[in-house]
């Protein structure tokens, strides 16, 4: 502390007494003598012996008689004055009167009695009176002697802070400040570090500009500590400003000073720029030290850029530096996450050659990651690794193991973990059961899940929000609404208070389930109880709404947030522009991602990421590279998603050229691919019948420390079948149980097809059964047997064993009626092939535009003409659309058959519905309708409809004019106007040349040179008004 006076010893005088006598309680005139007998007591040596042997004044030591003896002051020794005062304490049940408390401990920090008086002010403040009375009884103590020394505020400070009280201290600081008393410096520096320990924010600001109103003039200190505050609430630039202005005041940044900004930069995501710094630190004449490497070994590695990391760790070791614990931790944790453990267990043995012995923390780091990557028995192995080499696990250890095998149903071995841990003394904690409800919930075991948090409650745990939240979101994911409601409102009545996180998960349960009627009500209701929506909140709806196309309401919750103050930031803009692409919206996604730069949003990877894929998935594979190509310019490094986007595409459309060139220049960036990367290029090069090159690329999985999935084996494996080699594929399928991977239906429906293809039936059954047996879903493979049976000539089986799956439950559905039906309708069974139609009909399977048009060319194989036109009008009643191959196989059937009226019906159907053909069978009806040698047919035909009822729109009979008048008949184009207008089908002022100039113009539109530039308005004008 420090006074703008000099500081004096204290002395005992008449007149300072006289001061404090004058403002302390007043007392009586007894208590006045009894306190004068007691203190000529107290100067003798066995004043102790000789009170306690006084029961008539022992009897009248309460707090007033106390505060009395100790105005008295006849004791020239402040410390038999502290004895006399907790000896008193002592023989009262009631506590001391704080001018007691505050006359001690002002005597004894003049004295320079520093722990006794911090014993006094310790207890004074444990009294639990309000820091206001207690702060005004020191002040008034205190100011009773001139020359008294400051520390009894730091004292005060500090008891306060060893309590945990951060406010009552930062009250007694500024209190202090008020009556012109200012801790030193250092004490100043001092108390905001400890502020920003226990991250109070707010009382940090308080001080320190408590500090600069009383003019004290920071140091190098003072400017880390305020740096460090911007750094942890992420205001960078602010911490940035006061970094270079320090400078500017005369004071230079020091070591720590560079260490606390390059955390704060690396924190922030700046890894660049904290790279940047640390190598501008030698010309300030600082190196950097341990801290500093292994900060920005940390921020690579929080941002994925593992190889960068590796490389910072090899410079500090070339500057005799070794990277610490958590450098190396850190770096495992990064190549784990992303599914690198080779990698991973690389670095461990690197750290260990190094002399570093890895600790609990790094084991828990590679037992969380083995598990993650469902390696149970390597996270095993090394719990017992650990355990030999004499680091003990600690309950995290337990509690990740114990959640894995409940993430993969083995609650079994999870409860014999559970108990080992209580036999290692270690109590399962709050986050002990949290992972087990959260495995139980993740693998839908919801029964477990909810006895588990029962027991939780009977042991005494109070489930806490984050608790509440997975049990809410595992039944969420299970579309257990009512239950999940039902659980919020239980943690609601139990005191616990919903936080927006567990009310987005429900909201967004409700979003993904498309039950957006719910979600707003529930929004509503959020509301209703006093929370504030927020980004993610909004995020939410708006990509629910998206996905439901209901652009409307997409709309309205922009303008909502506007209201509630949330600017849609980039997670929003990205959702949306995902969504919009995912409904094939790209010119919106597009426009959107425009509005984004001009409303200052910047676009991240992510949105980068999901408008490429977007471009790419919906065939705009040139934009998507081009939109790829601009991530260099501005800075962004493409990640393992923004390639594998790509790559799946070009591997989708067989491009496997361009899809591998991207693999290599990701490689080749240090970007590890990922196990969808690889499923995307064996699947890719299956398709190309490059099933050797395939094979490679699976092989390359396990030698990057990935483990194949049942996917990269499945797809492989449906590879060699469509290519014939079986003997490949049964020997991969034999491999999986040893690999831990047990095959799923589509492996054995992959198998069953190579089976019925290369005619190697009774295999193809026996998988069947064997599909049957582990309880899979077997309609596609069931299918696949079908096709095979039916392919080979065996009809009468696949019959067979349609009744049979009938038998057992398996219910055909409209492919199985479909493949029966195309084996019939080829082999000219066409009787069979109808009671098959009727049947699917019967059971509900509404036949869809493959099954009638296997069955239109059956009877057109047959020349069976007059049943293709009637199951062709019963289409239209069906509701099902022909599609180009349908239309073109009526249109020659009507041609084959001459039907004029026919002709006309469907010319006039394909010009209504505006169906668009790549080769458009409405040039060869329109030119055997204008051509034909008996042109009276075309009036006679006319006459039939209209006496039929029968109407031809306004664009077929223009279409007729023209053809006729376009082949050089204009009289027969005359004649044929003449009948549509005495019909009443178009009207009675129309002329050849009229129509002839109409069409005219509508060919000029529709020239490619012509062709109108779709505007763009919708969610992305919202967008620009509410962005």
């Amino acid at each position: 502390m420090r006074l703008s006076s000099k500081q004096t010893v204290y002395c005992f005088t008449k007149s300072r007494l006289s001061r404090l006598k004058s403002a302390s309680l007043c007392t009586s005139a007894s208590n006045d003598a009894e306190a004068v007998e007691i203190a000529s007591i107290l100067s003798k040596n066995d004043w102790k012996r000789l009170l306690e042997t006084s029961s008539e004044l022992t009897s009248k030591l309460n707090p007033e008689m106390v505060h009395s003896v100790l105005l008295q002051n006849s004791v020239h020794d402040p410390e038999r004055l502290f004895s006399f005062f907790n000896w008193a304490s002592h023989q009262s049940p009631n506590p001391q009167n704080l001018d007691s408390f505050s006359f001690l401990a002002v005597i004894l920090c003049n004295s320079k009695m520093f722990r006794k008086a911090t014993i006094v002010l310790d207890s004074m403040v444990r009294t639990r009176r309000p820091v206001q009375a207690i702060l005004s009884s020191i002040i008034r103590c205190w100011k009773g002697y001139e020359g008294n020394y400051v520390g009894v505020f730091d004292i005060l400070i500090g008891c306060y802070k060893k309590m945990g009280s951060w406010n009552d201290a930062v009250y007694v600081f500024l209190g202090a400040k008020e009556v012109g008393v200012l801790p030193g410096l250092a004490y100043c520096n001092n108390f905001l570090g400890d502020l920003l320990k226990v991250n109070k924010l707010d009382l940090f600001w308080k001080v320190f500009n408590g500090m600069i109103d009383a003019k004290l003039v920071p140091d190098v200190f003072t400017f880390t500590n305020v740096i460090n505050a911007h750094c942890r609430v992420g205001d960078i630039e602010k911490a940035k400003r006061v970094f270079m202005d320090m400078e500017e005041k005369g004071c230079s940044p020091g070591l720590v000073t560079y260490n606390v900004m390059i955390g704060g930069l690396c924190k922030a995501g700046a890894v660049d720029e904290a790279l940047k710094l640390k190598n501008s630190m030698s010309q300030k004449g600082f190196n950097p030290d341990a801290y500093t490497y292994n900060t920005v070994i940390n921020g690579f590695c929080r941002h994925n850029r593992f190889q960068e990391a590796k490389l910072m760790m090899e410079e500090m070791r070339c500057a005799g530096l070794n990277p610490n614990h958590f450098a190396y931790t850190a770096l495992i944790d990064g190549f784990m996450k992303r599914g690198s453990m080779a990698e991973a267990f690389q670095v461990k043995d690197e750290m260990v050659a190094c002399g570093i012995k890895p600790n609990v923390f790094t084991y828990n780091v590679l037992i969380g990651g083995a598990y993650k990557a469902g390696d149970l028995e390597k996270g095993k192995a090394l719990f017992d690794e650990m355990v030999l080499i004499g680091i003990g696990p600690d309950a995290q250890t337990f509690s990740l193991m114990i959640e894995s095998y409940c993430r993969q149903g083995n609650f079994l071995k999870a409860h014999e973990l559970f108990e080992e841990m209580k036999e290692h003394n270690l109590t399962p904690s709050m986050y002990t059961y949290n992972g087990m409800i959260s495995g139980l919930c993740h693998c839908g075991d919801l029964g477990r899940a909810n006895y588990v948090f029962e027991a939780m409650i009977k042991v005494g745990l109070k489930p806490n929000v984050v608790v509440y939240t997975n049990l809410i979101k595992g039944h969420i994911q299970k579309r257990r609404f009512e239950e999940a409601r039902k659980i919020l409102n239980r943690m609601m009545e139990n005191g616990q208070m919903a936080d927006i996180f567990c009310c987005n998960t429900l909201l967004s349960g409700l979003c993904k389930a498309q039950k957006m009627d719910e979600a707003r009500s529930f929004l509503v209701e959020m509301v209703d109880r006093g929370l504030k929506p927020n980004g993610i909140t909004y995020g939410t709806l708006i990509h629910g709404y998206a996905k439901a196309g209901e652009m409307e309401a997409v709309e309205r919750c922009f303008r909502e947030m506007h209201s509630y103050g949330i600017a849609p930031n980039n997670a929003i803009y990205t959702i949306l522009i995902n969504s919009l692409c995912k409904v094939g919206n790209v010119t919106e996604a597009l426009s959107t991602f425009r509005h984004m730069s001009e409303k200052g949003v910047l676009p991240d990877l992510k949105t980068y990421t999901a408008l490429i894929h977007g471009l790419a998935a919906n065939g705009r594979i040139n934009d998507a590279m081009q939109l790829f190509s601009q991530l260099d310019e501005k800075g962004i490094v493409p990640d393992v998603f923004t390639y594998t986007s790509l790559i799946s595409v070009f591997s989708k459309l067989g491009d496997m050229e361009a899809a591998l060139n991207l693999y290599d220049k990701m490689c080749q960036k240090g970007i590890a691919p990922n196990i969808v990367t690889y499923n995307a290029m064996i699947d890719g090069l299956c398709k190309v019948g490059d099933t050797e090159k395939a094979r490679r690329v699976f092989n390359e999985i396990s030698q990057r420390g990935l483990a194949p999935n049942v996917k990269s084996y499945s797809i492989i494996i449906d590879g060699y079948c469509k290519s014939g080699n079986l003997t490949q594929a049964f020997q991969l399928l034999d491999k999986m149980p040893s690999k831990g991977v047990p095959p799923d239906s589509f492996t054995y429906c992959a198998l069953i097809d190579g089976c019925c293809k290369g005619g190697e039936l009774d295999k193809a059954l026996s998988l069947f059964s064997e599909m049957l047996q582990k309880g899979f879903d077997p309609t596609s493979s069931f299918n696949a047997l079908i096709n095979g049976l039916c392919k080979w000539g065996k009809p009468n089986e696949a019959m067979r064993l349609v009744e049979d799956m009938a038998s057992n439950c398996i219910t055909p559905n409209h492919i199985t009626y479909t493949i029966l039906i195309d084996y019939h309708s080829k082999a000219g069974r066409m009787e069979e092939a109808e009671i098959l139609f009727l049947e699917m009909q019967r059971r509900n399977l509404v036949p869809n535009v493959v099954t009638y048009n296997l069955l239109l060319h059956g009877y057109y194989r047959l020349g069976r003409k007059a049943e293709m036109f009637d199951l062709f009008e019963s289409m239209a009643a069906k509701g099902v659309e022909p599609d180009e191959i349908i239309y073109r196989l009526i249109a020659n059937a009507y041609l084959e058959e001459n039907s004029l009226i026919g002709m006309l019906k469907l010319l006039d159907e394909i010009l209504v519905k505006d169906v668009v053909f790549d080769k458009n069978p409405t040039f060869l009806l329109l030119d055997a309708v204008c051509k034909r040698e008996e042109f009276s047919e075309v009036p006679k035909s006319l006459e039939e409809m209209a006496e039929q009822g029968l109407k031809l729109s306004p664009i077929t009979c223009h279409k007729l004019v023209h053809g006729f008048h376009d082949k050089g008949n204009p009289e027969k184009a005359d004649w044929i106007l003449e009948s549509l207008v005495r019909f009443g089908w178009i009207p009675n002022a129309t002329t050849v040349n009229s129509i002839i100039d109409k069409e005219n113009d509508v060919a000029n539109l529709e020239s490619p040179s012509n062709s109108p530039k779709q505007a763009t308005c919708g969610v992305a004008c919202q967008v620009k008004n509410y962005g």
